[in-house]
This record gives C-alpha cells, sequence and structure tokens, in this order.
C-alpha cells in the first residue's frame, strides 16, 4: 500500500507496475467499432435512468426529453493537470502528454436541473490515430480509488495497442480530484475485526454507528447519491461529452462490478470490455469479503511456509505452524493491551480489532517482494507484543498511518458511502454477533473480521434496488484461482451470468489484479490480443503462475 490506501477490492503492487498498492488489496465487448463516427444509430438506454428505450439517438446517445442532454453535450475544457505547486501527479501526467479535463454530471440524476457535482478526468489521446480503435475508461476498483493518475501507466501495459486507443482515467463521484465528500473519519477503512470476547464487539458496534452517525451529519442530503448506479450515469455522460457512439473498458475488482453494472443500464454502448479480478453483481455488498474468508486464510497460510523457508532471514518460525503461532501470539497480546509500534510522532497503538485487518491489507499479492513486507510487518508487531522498541517500514508505517488516523484522507468514507448505498445490510448487531462466534473454528483469524458489523448496519436504506444481470455482455473475465480479494467463484459466477463472456484463468496465484502487473505473459498478450480485434477466445483460456 502506497499512494492509494482506500480500496476494499482493488489490485495490489510489485516494482515498476501498473498500479499503486492497495490497501485492502481489495477491488465489464461488442463488434469492433474504428471510430465514433462510423457508428450507426442504435437502439439505448435513457440516460435518465438507465432503462433500454427503443428510438434511435444522436451520434452521442442523449435521449431527448429526459433534461439531460446539457451533460451530454457539454464542452470538455481540456489543459494541464497541474492544480497547484505541489500537485505532483499533475506534474507526471502533463509530462506524460495527458490533458485533463471536469464532467459536470447531476448529483440527482431524478433532478438533472438540481445540484450539480463534478468528475475529475484526465486524457492520454491516441498515437496511431490511423488505426485508432476509440476510447478506453480505466477503473482500479476500492470502490472510491482514483484514476486520474492510470492512463500513462496502463498504456505501457497495453503495449502497442495502448497507442491506438483515448485512455481516459476518471475519479468516480466525491473521489480524488471530484466534488469531495468529508465525514470527518478518526480512520481510512472502516474494516475491524470483533475482537475475543463480546465485550470487544460491543465496542465495535458503538465505533461503526459512530461513523455511519458522522457521514450522516456532515453529508446527509448527499449520501443518497453516493453509488455504484450513478457513477454509470456518469460514466455515460463522459461518453456522451466525448462524442463517442460506444465506449470499451478495463475495469479490475470493484471496477468489474461497476463495468457490470453500466453493461446492464446501458446495453449496446460499450464496445470491448475487461473485467479482472470479476465481481458477480449476486456477491456484492457490504459483506462481500465475507465470502473471501477461506481464500485469505489459505493466502495466510501459503505466506507462513514461505516465511518459514526463510526463517533465517525473518525469524518467524521454521514451520508453517510455527510462523501462524507467532500471529495468534501477536493477537494475543494485542487481545491484553494494545502493542506500541513507532517511536516520535509515528508511534501508534494497535489493538486486537486491528492486528487481522493490518495483516490482511498485505496479503492480497504473493509475490516475494510483497511477501517480505509482510514478514517485516509481522516481525515488528511480534517485536511490539513482547514490549520491545520497534521501526516498522515505510509501506507499513503508511499501512498503520492509515487505519489509526485516516492520514487526512476522506477516501474511506467516500468506500462506505458506496458500499453502503449500492445494497442493504442487516441491521440487528445480534446477528453479526452470532456470525462472529459460529466463523472462529474454521476462520479464527480472519472470520471475526469479515463477520464484523460495520456502519453499513447504521445507514440509510438504499434508494434504488441492487442492479442484477438482464442482459448478456460479451466481456473478457481474467482471474486468479486464489485471488483473496474477489474469488475466483465468484468470477466464475459472473461468467455464467454472462454467456457470450469467456474466462482466462491463472492457475496456482494467491494474486488480485493480474493483467499488465503480475507479469504473466500468457494472460498479458490474451487480453492485448482482445483489446486489438475485438474478438473474444474461442473458449475459455487456463494460464498457469
Amino acid at each position: 500500500m502506497n499512494a492509494s490506501n482506500n480500496r476494499l477490492t482493488g489490485p495490489a503492487s510489485s516494482a515498476g507496475t501498473v498500479r499503486r498498492a492497495s490497501a485492502v488489496g481489495l477491488a465489464l465487448a461488442a463488434c469492433v467499432t474504428a471510430s465514433s463516427a462510423l457508428a450507426t444509430a442504435t437502439a439505448a438506454a435513457s440516460p435518465a435512468t438507465g432503462r433500454g428505450t427503443n428510438s434511435a439517438t444522436a451520434t452521442t446517445g442523449t435521449a431527448a426529453g429526459t433534461g439531460l442532454d446539457r451533460y451530454y453535450r457539454q464542452h470538455l475544457a481540456w489543459g494541464s493537470c497541474v492544480t497547484g505547486p505541489d500537485d505532483t501527479v499533475g506534474r507526471d501526467l502533463d509530462e506524460a502528454g495527458a490533458q485533463c479535463a471536469d464532467a459536470t454530471v447531476p448529483l440527482d440524476y431524478a433532478k438533472p436541473h438540481g445540484r450539480t457535482i463534478t468528475v475529475a478526468m484526465s486524457r492520454l489521446k491516441a498515437i496511431d490515430t490511423r488505426h485508432r480503435i476509440g476510447t478506453l475508461l480505466l477503473n482500479f476498483g476500492g470502490p472510491g480509488g482514483t484514476g486520474v493518475d492510470t492512463p500513462p501507466l496502463m498504456r505501457k501495459a497495453m503495449k502497442n495497442v495502448g497507442e491506438r486507443f483515448d485512455i481516459i482515467g476518471f475519479d468516480p463521484r466525491f473521489v480524488g480530484r471530484s466534488t469531495p465528500l468529508e465525514c470527518g473519519w478518526p480512520t481510512g477503512i472502516f474494516f475491524r475485526s470483533a475482537g475475543s470476547d463480546r465485550a470487544g464487539f460491543d465496542r465495535q458496534v458503538a465505533f461503526q454507528k459512530g461513523l455511519a452517525d458522522k457521514c450522516r451529519a456532515t453529508n446527509a442530503s448527499v449520501l443518497p447519491h453516493v453509488t455504484t448506479r450513478n457513477t454509470a450515469r456518469d460514466m455515460d455522460v463522459i461518453r456522451g461529452a466525448l462524442g463517442e457512439r460506444k465506449i470499451s473498458y478495463l475495469g479490475y475488482s470493484y471496477g468489474t462490478y461497476l463495468g457490470t453494472v453500466y453493461s446492464q443500464m446501458f446495453p449496446g454502448r460499450y464496445d470491448r470490455m475487461v473485467l479482472d479480478g470479476a465481481i458477480s453483481p449476486q456477491d456484492y455488498g457490504p459483506g462481500l469479503l465475507r465470502d473471501a474468508v477461506a481464500e485469505n486464510e489459505q493466502a495466510l497460510a501459503d505466506w507462513a511456509a514461505w516465511a518459514a523457508s526463510r526463517d533465517a532471514t525473518h525469524h518467524l518460525g521454521r514451520t508453517r505452524d510455527q510462523v501462524l503461532a507467532t500471529v495468534d501470539r501477536v493477537t494475543e497480546a494485542a487481545s491484553r493491551r494494545p502493542l506500541t509500534i513507532g517511536t516520535g510522532s509515528d508511534t501508534y497503538r494497535v489493538d486486537a480489532s486491528q492486528v487481522p485487518l493490518l495483516l490482511f491489507m498485505m496479503l492480497s499479492d504473493d509475490g516475494d517482494a510483497s511477501r517480505a513486507e509482510l514478514a517485516a510487518a509481522v516481525s515488528v508487531l511480534s517485536e511490539a507484543a513482547k514490549g520491545r522498541p520497534t521501526r516498522p517500514s515505510p509501506t507499513f508505517t503508511g499501512n498503520l498511518r492509515h487505519v489509526l488516523t485516516g492520514d487526512n484522507s476522506p477516501t474511506g468514507s467516500v468506500q462506505t458511502a458506496i458500499l453502503c448505498g449500492d445494497r442493504a445490510a442487516p441491521r440487528n448487531p445480534e446477528s453479526y454477533w452470532r456470525n462472529v462466534e459460529r466463523s472462529r473454528a474454521d476462520h479464527p483469524r480472519f472470520g471475526p473480521m469479515t463477520e464484523n458489523i460495520t456502519p453499513c448496519a447504521f445507514w440509510d436504506r438504499p434508494r434504488e434496488e441492487p442492479t442484477q444481470v438482464r442482459h448478456d455482455a460479451p466481456a473478457l473475465i481474467v482471474a486468479a484461482t486464489g485471488d483473496p480479494r474477489t474469488t475466483y467463484r465468484s468470477s466464475f459466477k459472473l461468467h455464467r451470468e454472462l454467456p457470450s463472456s469467456r474466462l482466462i484463468t491463472l492457475a496456482g496465484a494467491n494474486r488480485h489484479g493480474i493483467y499488465g502487473d503480475y507479469g504473466n505473459a500468457c494472460v498479458d498478450n490474451r487480453v492485448n490480443r482482445y483489446l486489438a480485434t475485438g474478438k473474444l477466445p474461442t473458449k475459455d483460456l487456463t494460464c498457469v503462475k
């Protein structure tokens, strides 16, 4: 976890890769369209609601009489991405040849003449204009992850085919450079473990309710509109404002859910669609990590075996079981009294509700560098459990700061608002407590976290029903068999829900986010071939780690 700390389902990181690290490592193609000028009129979805209509539309796909024409036809003022003297992201984008603009969208699509907000975008225009394919929108997960900074890195990962697209990164509504939402939280992420006893769980009930109350007190009029369906509507406004008949899309993790929602709300408005680390809409919601608890327990066990084979370096135990025992001793010590980690202004006190989360945050990548970072973090925790002074690495310090202070970042509250705004959660604390207690036998380390109560138990109910898959979508789905965030089971379920899709399986990897980042040539080459030609593989494919 480096620059982007807010992602519940976001891709993992490694040196020189496409994406920044994810705090919880947590997070969607039709025929080829050479350019929007060549596209013919097709049946389109009403931009106000995302429901289908049968009328042919203008080149931007807007629908008359919805009150949204001014958004779809707006002029985007592309210019420098630098917003101030300390804006290193903007300078990097400018140096890469990107330009930035803000799209204006309605806060409430049912009231297009009411309050408006802005969605920040960046664009790298196609270099190979003679063979230009179209526009590719990116989303790297979260929910609540930024995207403005990603086009230069994505173009590099896409190799030659990247030169044939206008690549668009955008910060979804209330994220990053877009109109902000700030709840004043003391943490950058709401996930916590319920702890070892009822008293710990009761503290969690109070903590999670407090987070929800803070958001309601500061943003009650905005929260109902912080949803994936509204972000999909914003995407369609971007498509129209760009003058594109269709857009292509590349989404990772939560971004795969966003892409699926777009395909269901706006069928016929997308071209190529790649979903990496995909989530079935049936599995998405406030409790989505519950379905990945077994994969995370397995990923921790696999890491423990790795660390044991390097005991001379990490000194955590000479067998897998010894390393896991070291982890358990840390949790037990933290349940007796908070562990003190770091020195000076970077001193943090970690209790038993936070230890599982800190481990979980570093389990989304099975590469040696990431595993060594986790080993270093566990070593620091182990020393702190013994009452010894510690010096955590910059990466672990960043994780601690994010979990325990929020690091002056509003992204945790945005992530929560999206999850809670998309699907209602159970409200009775007793149901969570029963699930926590049941989870301890099979999943002792992560069960009490994935089953714990969340702010969504205290959120106002969503205004829209969750999105269901009702339209087929010929997407290319990429999934690792041991993905510890969005499970292979969920990716396979989405593949079955979309009969025209194809699935590329990466066997033997405990990794979240594959294409362009993991260094697997089999996956990268097949995705790039699809992006270049628009032709899905004739059958599902399996690559190996």
